[in-house]
Parts: structure tokens; sequence; C-alpha cells
């Protein structure tokens, strides 16, 4: 039996509409983009069905996709710009930035696969093939030098549609992701992109000015004096990947009992499930009573500074946390307390924490190294349950699925997502090493709360 492959039938680049004398402008990085320089491109999607009726004209679809993509690229320029560096002597270091010049602009990639909606959703696993519905696959985000920093990929299923959007991590964190994402669902909506030269309006339009800490150079250097001094490409094994669904009750039923377990009403929902899941991760990795473990928890700096940056920044503005405990103290005790140690750390992460962090980081450059900065024993929590996935639907209906890429996967890493049907429902994307993952999907305590049965 032939194996699916998916095949690209055409690909171009997409400019901005317009683009006024700011968008020509250099726009230099800050601590929290320069230390993505190794982190592979954002990749997330959504899978649609394909619409029924007989007026849906697949050649239509992708030219308004490509005429709203142009339009919403002129609220979010940098996404058609490139990475530049300039060497400097004295010191000798870098200056890593993103230049407009030259860029042909965004990819956009038509392609299409003999698989249906069904054969992507049923299957236990996410099966692998959904890696090839996006572009820059292993690519990290130095490779913004040569590559678009942006790339939509739309592949044709037999009975569906796939809108992947492969994303610079220098460029962008989630939120800056989908802000844009959401950005472009809203001036595809409004059919506003048509009347020739309007630049259509955006509810929450991008703030481009990035931070740095007061008294610092606006142009930040990197202390390197060639790339080999600092890209890092590890590879990865193969991991099992599966997504595990939520209900809302069922997490207000976990966040009470944790709650409970701790005699305060400050623990969230989030907490809980993350607290749990570091739980059962341990369990399943067997490891001794003795053995360091730790949660990370990527957290938004925007509203935690003082004061706040509007969440409308673009840009990176993230920070990991990490509660730690041994194997032995985290599963002698409930998910309560492992969930109140969470809280602790995300607490401390405050102006405070966050301006040190960047002025330790103007003192000292680093960047990232992806096979030192994840451990063995971690378990990380990304993305976030509160961005509107499914509000993006592009004339095709709400999406059936929200699935991702190759990119930034490991062993324990665990994506969030928000659940379909809202209300507080949650998503996780767990990726495990094979003999891990098949202890954690027997793991009683997870699938408790996977099934409401606590």
């Amino acid at each position: 039996m032939e194996v699916p492959t998916v095949k690209i039938i055409s690909h171009c680049f997409v400019k901005p509409k317009f683009v006024s004398e700011e968008a020509k402008k250099p726009i230099y990085l800050s601590p929290w983009d320069l230390v993505m320089v190794n982190v592979n491109y954002i990749q997330k999607g959504l899978l649609f069905h394909r619409p029924e009726t007989q007026d849906f004209s697949i050649t239509t679809f992708l030219e308004e996709l490509k005429d709203s993509l142009s339009a919403t690229l002129t609220h979010f320029h940098p996404l058609a710009a490139r990475l530049a560096t300039v060497k400097q002597q004295n010191p000798p270091s870098i200056v890593v930035f993103l230049n407009p010049e030259n860029s042909p602009g965004a990819r956009f990639i038509h392609s299409a696969v003999n698989l249906t909606v069904a054969e992507i959703l049923t299957p236990v696993d996410i099966p692998v093939i959904v890696q090839s519905f996006f572009d820059h696959h292993k690519a990290i985000s130095h490779d913004g030098h040569e590559m678009s920093l942006l790339s939509i990929q739309v592949t044709e299923l037999t009975d569906g549609i796939f809108i992947g959007c492969s994303m610079n991590h220098m460029v962008v964190d989630g939120t800056s992701y989908w802000l844009f994402f959401n950005s472009w669902s809203e001036v595809f909506r409004s059919k506003a992109y048509k009347i020739g030269d309007l630049i259509p309006i955006i509810s929450r339009p991008p703030v481009m000015q990035r931070w740095t800490p007061e008294g610092s150079d606006p142009i930040l250097t990197l202390p390197f004096t060639h790339e080999d001094e600092f890209i890092d490409r590890p590879n990865r094994p193969f991991l099992r990947e599966r997504i595990f669904h939520f209900s809302s009750a069922s997490l207000s039923k976990l966040k009470a009992k944790a709650n409970s377990e701790c005699n305060t009403t400050k623990i969230s929902s989030l907490k809980a499930l993350s607290a749990v899941v570091w739980r059962c991760v341990t369990r399943a990795r067997r490891l001794p009573a003795d053995r360091e473990t730790g949660c990370r928890l990527a957290f938004n700096n925007r509203h935690r500074l003082s004061p706040p940056l509007p969440e409308t920044y673009f840009g990176n503005s993230i920070y990991v946390v990490r509660g730690e405990a041994t194997a032995g103290e985290l599963l002698d005790h409930g998910a309560g307390w492992a969930a109140w140690r969470l809280h602790e750390v995300v607490v401390n992460h405050d102006d405070k924490a966050i301006r040190e962090f960047a002025g330790s980081w103007i003192k000292n450059p680093f960047v990232v190294k992806m096979s030192q900065f994840f451990y063995a024993n971690n378990v990380q929590m990304g993305s976030s349950p509160r961005f509107d996935m499914y509000g993006n639907e592009f004339g095709l209906g709400k999406g059936v699925a929200v699935l991702s890429g190759y990119a930034n996967k490991f062993d324990g890493k665990v994506t969030l997502y928000e659940g379909r049907e809202g209300g507080g429902s949650m998503d996780l994307e767990v990726c495990l090493l094979p003999e891990n993952m098949v202890a954690f999907e027997c793991d009683d305590e997870f699938m408790n709360v996977v099934n409401g049965l606590l």
C-alpha cells in the first residue's frame, strides 16, 4: 500500500499591500528575541472540513487568502522582512536585526495530500505526516537570514483543508503569533482587502516598538564572531505525540481539589493540571526518589512589567519559570502540593525579577542552546489555552482541530490549546519517548482527570 505524501502544487511570495516609511526601517531586537536564535519556528495550524457547497472554489479561496495576507502584512510588516547580521570589531560581536530591504516577503504554499480529516484525527497518536503540513521543517530562527520569517502552507485533504503557519521565534512569541493569526482572519472576514487602495482596519493593531531595559543601548549585540560559536541543532529521538481533551467540568473539579488540599483559593486550573502532568510524567519515567525533577512554565511578561506592556506588543515577551522537587517529594505529596509549588514560582515572577533578568542579560548576553536547555527529567508546559484559536475560520466554518509541526518538541514537552467547545475546556498535546508514553497513557491519576472521575 502506497504511503500518502504531501505534494507541493505551487508556491509564491507575498509582500505587504502597502509599505510605510516606518516599515522600511530596520528593527533591532530585544533580549527576549535574541535568546531565541536557536529555537525552531513556531508551527501551528487549523484543520477544517472542506465546504460542501458547489460554489466553493479552491482557486478563488487561495487568491483570497493571499490578498488578505498581503493586506494583513501591511500591519505586520516585520514578518515580510529577513534577518541580517552585522559584525563589529570593538569589541568583537554581532548585531542581528530585522532587515526589510530586498526581502521577497512571506512565503505562501499550496499543497495536497490524499488523506481524509478522519485519517488525521482518528489515530491515537498524531500522524507523523502532519509535520509535512508546515514549511520550514526543522528550521531554527537563525535560518531567517535565508528563509522567510513567515510561511503559510495551505494543504488540501480529500475532504478538508489545513492552514499551517510557520513563524520565526526571534520575531514573535505565542501571544504575537496568535495576534497575527487573529488579525489575518479578521481581515479575511471583512473583505475590505478587496477595495482598491483601502488599508483594512484591524481591531488590535500590533505595537512594534521593541522593549529594552531603561538606560541600555537599543542596538544590542551578541558576543560572538562566527555562527559556529552559538548555533545548535540537536537531533531529537523519536517521540510519540498524543492529544488529550479535558472538559471544563473536569478542570473545575481538579482546581477545587487542588485548592482544598492546600486550604487556598489561589491555584488556577492551569497550575492544577500542570501539577498532575508533572507528577504523572515523573511516575511514567520511573525515576529514583532522590532524582531532581522540574516543571517549567512559559509565562507572558507583558502584564507583569510595571508599567505593563500592551498585550498587542509584537515580539517576544516570555520567560520560563521552574518548579522543582525530587521525584520522591513529588509523588509522596498530592497534586495540590505540586500545584502550590508552581503557584509560588509564578507569583515571584514579577516586575523586579523580569528587569533583573534583562539587566543581567545586557551585561552577559547569551542565547539558548536547545541541547542544554531541556533537561531529561523536566516537563515543559508551552502555549496557552487563552489564545483565540478556533475564532479563525477563513470562511470555512469552525475548525475541527488545532495541530502543530515538528518544531520545539522533546520528551516532556506539553502544549496547551483551548478546547474546541470553549467554556474553559483544554486540549493537551503531550510528547514523550514511546516507553514513557505507554506508562503515561495508562496512569490512573491522569486518566481520571481526562475522564472527569475526580
